[in-house]
């Protein structure tokens, strides 16, 4: 009898010690990941065309429509690619408004929502709402010297695609 005993105390006992553990991690939260790597450099110019083409000819960015795709093989995960946009605007584009600046730098982050929450309760302006898309979700946000700055949750598979559909090439 002693032994049944004691061996249903050690059975309850760590029947116990597993489900502490298992609720104590599940209330546990997890840092919020923010920014991964570069998703883009954007900035403003008198000619957008001239400038990609000088680029191509003068350091070897291999251009396309919109500027150049630069891939790279993800750090957290070696097997996957990641990429980062560079385009050149024309002078008089809106799309850095309302920032005054002739720069946008977009970052990659790992979930736009979940960071987008945090910021907003940090008291960051958020310009607008997260916009999907089959290449990734985008927001924009505002820092302290009122640079916009676009983040971007890539979905990398369908931004290769988007781009081979298109017939670019990326540099690497």
């Amino acid at each position: 009898m002693k032994r049944i005993v004691f061996i249903g105390s050690i059975v309850l006992a760590f029947g116990m010690g597993y489900a502490f553990n298992t609720v104590s991690h599940e209330n546990r939260s997890t840092p919020l990941k923010r920014v991964t790597g570069i998703g883009g450099i954007f900035f403003k110019c008198k000619d957008p065309k001239k400038m990609r083409v000088w680029y191509a000819e003068h350091l070897g960015l291999v251009k396309n429509a919109y500027g150049a795709v630069f891939e790279w093989y993800q750090g957290g995960d070696s097997t996957q690619k990641g990429f980062t946009q560079w385009s050149p605007f024309k002078e008089s584009t809106t799309y850095f408004e309302p920032s005054s600046k002739d720069f946008m730098i977009n970052y990659r982050v790992h979930d736009i929502e979940k960071l987008v929450s945090a910021l907003k309760n940090e008291g960051v302006t958020v310009l607008d709402e997260i916009e999907s898309f089959d290449y990734g979700k985008f927001v924009h946000i505002i820092d302290i010297e009122g640079n916009k700055i676009e983040l971007w949750q890539p979905n990398d598979l369908a931004y290769e695609k988007m781009g081979k559909d298109m017939g670019a090439k990326t540099t690497k």
